[in-house]
């Protein structure tokens, strides 16, 4: 094939490569969204479509990483065009494992059958793990449309405020459950979604890393917040003396 047909053929495969993995992370999302809304109205039809999604998900992961050996096998690409097929590979996991998290949501949702139970403050904490999480998701994704690392380089920190809320969740369900103010099977699920959550964040991460890797090139170290405590007193203990 001649050079300039080979740079437009693979311009074109890295082309249809973003559009699907454009469609495949908000296909991921909306299926987290829609798990969300039908957990805390407890609306089993909305549960219900998450479930068609998950399936959208996993097909169109099957199709992009067709796409991404095909690139890579018949055009031998390199230096950013070899990056971004192989970030592309890496990301689509961590985006189909965002969709069957919220394909677990939806199961949860199917398992709930008094609907006070989540008519109370748990509605609250549900939204506000959502609301963080999604967020993270949404900036990650952002930040691969628009190949922008910039936006995603503090993503580990963001992360941070997650866990937290994800401890301090975790502390409060099983106190309730001890204390018999929550159900126990109720709160083994709240513990779930809580979990579930927080996994999700862990994927938003993952993107984020993978994203500053695609455009630069580096790779961000996953230090984990007790530890960047730790090198900050240091550093702040020296510059002191």
């Amino acid at each position: 094939m001649p050079q300039a047909a080979e740079r437009k053929a693979l311009a074109t495969g890295l082309q249809k490569l973003n559009e699907n993995m454009l469609t495949l992370a908000e296909l991921s999302e909306l299926a987290v969204r829609k798990a969300v809304d039908g957990l805390t109205r407890l609306d089993l039809e909305t549960a219900n479509e998450v479930f068609t999604l998950d399936q959208e998900v996993y097909g169109l992961q099957l199709e992009i990483e067709r796409t991404c050996i095909d690139l890579l096998a018949l055009h031998a690409p390199v230096a950013r065009d070899l990056r971004t097929i192989t970030t592309s590979l890496k990301i689509t996991t961590d985006l189909d494992r965002i969709g069957r998290y919220g394909k677990d949501l939806a199961q949860l949702t199917l398992q709930f059958r008094d609907k006070q139970i989540v008519e109370r403050g748990d509605v609250a904490r549900i939204r506000e793990m959502a609301d963080r999480t999604i967020s993270m998701v949404d900036t990650a994704i952002d930040a691969f449309v628009r190949r922008n690392a910039e936006t995603v380089r503090n993503i580990i920190e963001v992360d941070d405020a997650v866990d937290q809320l994800h401890d301090e969740n975790f502390r409060d369900i099983v106190r309730r459950m001890s204390e018999g103010q929550l159900n126990i099977e109720t709160g083994a699920r709240y513990l779930l979604v809580n979990r579930y959550f927080e996994r999700i964040a862990d994927h938003a991460v993952n993107i984020g890393l993978r994203v500053v890797y695609m455009v630069t090139g580096d790779w961000l170290p996953r230090i984990r917040a007790a530890d960047r405590a730790k090198r900050h007193d240091g550093t702040e203990n020296k510059s002191s003396t």
